[in-house]
C-alpha cells in the first residue's frame, strides 16, 4: 500500500502542473503576452495551493475520504478547465475573474492533495522517509509533466483533450484509493457511483474535445469554420463566408481574400520595384505563400527561400486546392525552397546572400514574436542581405499602434539600417505599416509588374506621407532584454479594443 500511495504523489504532481500549464497556455492564446500571463496564472496557483495547504490541517477525520472527494474535484474542475475557458472566453465580459476562479479552485483543492497524502502515509513511514519519498514522487511528476505538455500533449492532443486526460488520471487515483481503503470507508456505493459518473462524463469530453473546440470556435468568428487544426506552434482556423476566406493563427487575422492583394501588393511590390533585377529572394514567415505568389511575377527572380516555423501551415498551403487557389499555387514553384525552422536560429547559420528579404512574421503580440523584431534579429539579417540588397517588414498598424510601429523603424535605425516608411489602407485591417530598409539610402523605384489591382508608382506616393495622428509620442528600441515593442503592442491595442 505504501508504494502505491507514493505511485499517486507522482501521479497527482502530474496532473497538478498540467492544469497550471494549461491555464497559462489558454490565457496566453486568448489574451496575449504569454509572460504576463504565464506569471499571474502561476502566481495566483501558487498562492491558492498555499491556501489548501493550510486549509488541510482543519481537516481530521477519515482522511482517506477527504482525499478521494478531493481528487474527484480536481478531475472534475481541472478535467473542464480548458473547455469552460475556450467556451467562455466570447460570451463572458469579465473573462480574468473566470480565469483566476478556475485557477484558484484548482489549487486549492491540489493544495490540499500532497498534506492528506503525508498524514495517510504518516503512520506507515518515518518522518524523515515520508518527507524524502512524498517530494522526490511529487518532483519527477512536475518533470514529466513539464517534459510531456510542449513536446506530446499540445501537440497531438491539444489543450481541451488533455485536460480532460488528466482529470481521468485524478479520477483513477480516487478509484484506486477507494480500491485500498475500502473496508474503511462510509458511502462506498456513493463514492464508486460519483467516480463512475465522473469518468464517463470526462471520457465523453474527451472523445468530443474536437466538437467542444468548434463550438468555442464557431462562436468566436462570425463566418462558418471550414478548417481547423491545432500545430506544435499555434491554433490554425479557416473560416469560409460566400467568397470571403479568413486566416486565424491563434484567434488573429492574418488574411481575409477578399482584400489580401493589397496588403501582399504593398508589402512586396515597393522594395522589388525599386532594385534592378533581383534574382535572390528570402521571405521569413509568409507560410501561406501569398507574398511569394506576388514575388514570382518578376522574371528576374530565379529564387526564392522561405523560412516558416510551422510546417503543416506550408504544407496546408501547398496541398488544399481552395487555398492554392488563392496563391497561384506558388509554393510548388521550382523556384521556390521552403524551409521549416525558427528564423531567429536559420539566419546564424545562413551563409547565402539575398537581394531583397521579405519579413512577413504576426504582430509582436507576445516575447517568442518579440524577439523576431529587435535589434538582434535585425542585425542578423544585415548579415545576408546584399550591400544594394532591400529588407521590407510588416510593422502593425501607425494609426492604432503608433509607437509600436516607429519602435520597428527605430530599431532597424539602431543597427545602421536606412529606412524608408510607409503605409496602406487594407480595409480587413485599416491602415498598415511597412518599413524598406537597407545599408544606403532608398530610391522607390517604377519597376512594377503588369495587372496590379494596387500598388502602382502613383498610388505608392501617398504612401509615403504621415499625418500627425501617426507620430509617435515615445521614441524606443526593441532589444532582446526588454523587449519593449511588446509591452507598446500589448499597451496599443488593448487599449483600442477597449474603447471598441
Amino acid at each position: 500500500m505504501t508504494y502505491s500511495l507514493l505511485i499517486t504523489a507522482f501521479v497527482i504532481s502530474t496532473c497538478g502542473l498540467v492544469y497550471e500549464l494549461i491555464a497559462g497556455t489558454v490565457a496566453s492564446y486568448l489574451l496575449g503576452d504569454s509572460v504576463t500571463q504565464f506569471s499571474t496564472v502561476i502566481g495566483v496557483y501558487l498562492f491558492a495551493m498555499g491556501v489548501g495547504a493550510f486549509l488541510s490541517k482543519y481537516i481530521e477525520k477519515n482522511l482517506p475520504l477527504t482525499f478521494i472527494q478531493v481528487e474527484i474535484l480536481v478531475g472534475l474542475v481541472g478535467g473542464s478547465s480548458a473547455m469552460l475557458l475556450f467556451l467562455s472566453f466570447a460570451h463572458v465580459e469579465s473573462f480574468r475573474i473566470l480565469l483566476y476562479s478556475i485557477v484558484t479552485i484548482i489549487g486549492i483543492l491540489i493544495g490540499l492533495e500532497v498534506p492528506l497524502l503525508m498524514r495517510i502515509l504518516g503512520d506507515r513511514l518515518e518522518f524523515k522517509d515520508l518527507v524524502s519519498k512524498v517530494f522526490t514522487f511529487d518532483y519527477v511528476g512536475a518533470l514529466i509533466a513539464s517534459l510531456l505538455f510542449p513536446l506530446i500533449l499540445v501537440p497531438y492532443l491539444g489543450l481541451i483533450r488533455t485536460a480532460f486526460l488528466f482529470g481521468l488520471l485524478n479520477v483513477v487515483v480516487a478509484i484506486w484509493t477507494i480500491r485500498l481503503f475500502r473496508s474503511d470507508l462510509p458511502w462506498l456505493k456513493s463514492l464508486n457511483s460519483l467516480a463512475l459518473v465522473t469518468v464517463v462524463y470526462l471520457v465523453g469530453g474527451f472523445i468530443y474535445s474536437e466538437r467542444l473546440m468548434s463550438i468555442a470556435e464557431t462562436s468566436s468568428f462570425q463566418d462558418p469554420i471550414i478548417f481547423s487544426t491545432s500545430t506544435p506552434y499555434q491554433r490554425i482556423v479557416i473560416t469560409g463566408g460566400g467568397k470571403d476566406i479568413r486566416l486565424f493563427l491563434n484567434g488573429n487575422l492574418q488574411f481575409s481574400s477578399r482584400d489580401e492583394y493589397r496588403y501582399h501588393e504593398a508589402l512586396v511590390h515597393p522594395a522589388m520595384a525599386s532594385l534592378k533585377d533581383p534574382k535572390d529572394i528570402l521571405v521569413l514567415g509568409g507560410g501561406d505563400g501569398l507574398a511569394v505568389r506576388e514575388l514570382l511575377k518578376y522574371p528576374s527572380v530565379r529564387s526564392i527561400t522561405l523560412v516558416d516555423l510551422d510546417k503543416q501551415m506550408t504544407s496546408l498551403f501547398r496541398e488544399q486546392q481552395f487555398l492554392i487557389s488563392l496563391n497561384k499555387n506558388s509554393l510548388n514553384d521550382p523556384r521556390v525552397s521552403i524551409i521549416n525552422d525558427d528564423a531567429f536560429i536559420w539566419l546564424q547559420r545562413c551563409l547565402k546572400q539575398f537581394d531583397c528579404i521579405i519579413v512577413d512574421f504576426p504582430d509582436p503580440s507576445n516575447f517568442s514574436l518579440g524577439k523576431l523584431y529587435s535589434d538582434r534579429f535585425y542585425k542578423s539579417l544585415e548579415t545576408v542581405l546584399k550591400p544594394d540588397g532591400l529588407i521590407v517588414i510588416q510593422s502593425t498598424s501607425p494609426f492604432y499602434a503608433k509607437n509600436s510601429y516607429w519602435c520597428v523603424v527605430n530599431t532597424l535605425q539602431s543597427v545602421g539600417l536606412r529606412t524608408l516608411p510607409y503605409h496602406a489602407y487594407v480595409p480587413s485591417f485599416g491602415d498598415w505599416g511597412y518599413v524598406m530598409a537597407s545599408f544606403a539610402k532608398i530610391v522607390p523605384g517604377n519597376n512594377y509588374p503588369s495587372g496590379l489591382q494596387y500598388v502602382s508608382r502613383d498610388t505608392f506616393t501617398p504612401m509615403l506621407s504621415f499625418p500627425a495622428d501617426m507620430m509617435p509620442t515615445v521614441k524606443s528600441v526593441n532589444k532582446l532584454n526588454n523587449q519593449a515593442l511588446v509591452h507598446l503592442f500589448e499597451s496599443e491595442w488593448s487599449e483600442y479594443v477597449e474603447t471598441h
